[in-house]
């Protein structure tokens, strides 16, 4: 059987500073914040969900507030890059005096693999990179909330970046495991030292691509603010995700189990001691608990945790 995931369903990285955060991911890169809540691990800190207009699958950047955590220490073993889509050249130019004007410097418009990208850090230094994806299919729909043109917003996920000291380990777990096809693989962009394997899943294309740098020279990375937590890969229901749970025990991959989001269920492993990966359902998504007109407005909490509402509030920072 040729279990398949979908694509990138959310990527979660760190921020020390919500507010700063919220401003740069709505307001300079139109994205809509579709969810505010807290983490359900940690309730003192917010975690905030950034999206389309609706909040789908697969455009998903997300966000944990640890403002008492030292900045990322960047090295190997890692995530490295979230690729967000955009339709055509036009857009990166439109990016790239948008970002400037905006206090960020982008690196110059590239090409690799014939598509056309743009690389830039958000205050903190998450490292970011937009990529023109021909105008592929795109199953999601932009927001239309902020003063960036529909035909040049952000179309969700292209891809993710991983640093890793050596390939094998990784490359057995994603093809034998996850079964994902290696697609092409070829030297590091500004660095013809370096290996970049590229992965595919589910056909590969914009929205289902994983790329692997190979490090071997380069320190350990260590998480922290600015830095990338994990990277989540979509089911459509639970009953995919009950396969994948199964075929991950019978193959002895340590697992989380499934854990409840409510607005959607996840199931975590480690490929590494510094990469974590998730699967996570596609529903029932973020309209289950708030009108799709005014996501993201207010704090919302899962039904496990409403009890606790005052005390929740009373621990966080206003937004």
């Amino acid at each position: 059987m040729n279990m398949q995931l979908h694509g990138l369903h959310h990527v979660t990285a760190v921020t020390g500073n919500a507010p700063a955060n919220v401003d740069f991911y709505t307001r300079v890169l139109g994205l809509r914040l579709v969810k505010k809540t807290v983490n359900q691990d940690d309730v003192s800190a917010y975690h905030l969900f950034y999206a389309d207009k609706l909040g789908s699958p697969g455009t998903d950047m997300t966000f944990f507030d640890w403002p008492r955590t030292a900045p990322e220490q960047r090295g190997t073993d890692s995530i490295v890059n979230t690729m967000f889509r955009v339709n055509g050249r036009d857009a990166l130019i439109y990016w790239e005096g948008r970002l400037k004007e905006n206090g960020v410097t982008p690196g110059p418009i590239a090409e690799f693999r014939g598509a056309l990208s743009l690389r830039f850090e958000d205050p903190e230094g998450q490292r970011l990179t937009l990529v023109d994806d021909g105008g592929a299919p795109f199953d999601g729909e932009v927001w239309d909330g902020s003063d960036v043109p529909a035909a040049f917003a952000l179309r969700g996920f292209y891809g993710v970046v991983l640093s890793v000291p050596a390939a094998e380990q990784l490359a057995m777990i994603l093809n034998r495991i996850l079964n994902f096809e290696e697609i092409d693989r070829r030297p590091t962009p500004g660095n013809a030292l370096e290996e970049v394997i590229i992965y595919g899943m589910d056909g590969g294309g914009p929205g289902r691509e994983v790329h692997v740098v190979v490090q071997p020279n380069e320190a350990r990375g260590y998480l922290g603010r600015g830095g990338t937590h994990h990277v989540a890969f979509r089911l459509r229901d639970d009953a995919e995700q009950a396969a994948w749970l199964q075929h991950l025990n019978s193959v002895g991959m340590p697992n989380s189990g499934v854990v409840d989001r409510f607005w959607f269920k996840s199931l975590y492993f480690r490929v590494s001691n510094g990469i974590l990966f998730e699967l996570a359902t596609d529903g029932p998504g973020f309209g289950i608990d708030e009108d799709p007109a005014h996501l993201g407005e207010k704090l919302v909490l899962p039904p496990f945790l409403e009890r606790r509402r005052a005390s929740i509030e009373a621990g966080l920072r206003p937004l």
